[in-house]
């Protein structure tokens, strides 16, 4: 743990030294902040709550956060430092891990920085607070499935353009997988449990229940399952290039 640590705190303060990070979350807060309170239908709703807020979360992480992954692996292979870096008394899993965390807890100030609306909604009434806990729980998580989705892409590629393409992508069909027209399309010829396993790939459906303030085992199971499995695949490409 101790090597994985060290790499995700360089990691981390690497962001902070470019202008990544501020424009990221500038853009992030700029974002939610409209969709929640203007998009959403705040004020015109009457109600105080974060549901208009919380309901954007998806497809802004499918856009930005995918900004965030394109350049973990795919920037170290286009300079070359992969090959450095892979020298370094460390494993391939510390690599991945330390990376994707320091991304990750990146993720989480951005979040975490959108609490000003959380004060705001309680300032004007009473909001269940137990669902707004749930819902910060459950975009967590998700922006933590869609980041180890774009890792592993990213370490697919030397072009951080293209990991961004394909990161967002992907990030859009797993959206998409739950909705009526999507499974209509697998109605038709494929199996019961066939359908039932595309839709249960999708965000936007786990996502839609854990709004309501409910954060289900089979949830929670999908998008930490996910997340394991991608930093698996990260690390055997990983392995495979340092073989090559």
């Amino acid at each position: 743990m101790r090597n994985v640590i060290v790499i995700a705190k360089r990691e981390l303060a690497a962001y902070f030294i470019s202008p990544l990070a501020y424009v990221f979350i500038v853009i992030f807060l700029a974002l939610a902040g409209a969709f929640g309170f203007y998009v959403g239908g705040f004020f015109q709703r009457g109600q105080a709550d974060l549901g208009a807020f919380f309901i954007f979360h998806p497809w802004l992480f499918m856009v930005l956060v995918p900004a965030i992954g394109m350049r973990l692996w795919a920037e170290e292979r286009r300079s070359g430092t992969i090959e450095l870096l892979m020298t370094l008394p460390i494993t391939p899993i510390e690599a991945v891990l330390g990376k994707f965390l320091a991304a990750w807890a990146f993720t989480t100030i951005a979040l975490a920085l959108t609490f000003p609306m959380w004060l705001t909604v309680n300032y004007l009434g009473a909001p269940d607070n137990g669902v707004i806990v749930a819902s910060y729980i459950g975009s967590w998580l998700m922006a933590g499935a869609f980041l180890a989705l774009s890792s592993c892409l990213s370490a697919l590629t030397k072009n951080q353009v293209i990991a961004f393409i394909v990161g967002a992508a992907v990030s859009f069909l797993f959206l998409m997988s739950g909705l009526d027209f999507v499974l209509d399309a697998f109605r038709g010829w494929a199996p019961a449990y066939v359908v039932d396993l595309v839709g249960s790939l999708s965000f936007l459906t786990h996502f839609a229940a854990i709004a309501k303030g409910v954060i289900s085992l089979p949830t929670a199971i999908f998008l930490v399952s996910l997340i394991l499995l991608c930093l698996f695949i990260n690390t055997q490409v990983i392995e495979l290039k340092k073989a090559a």
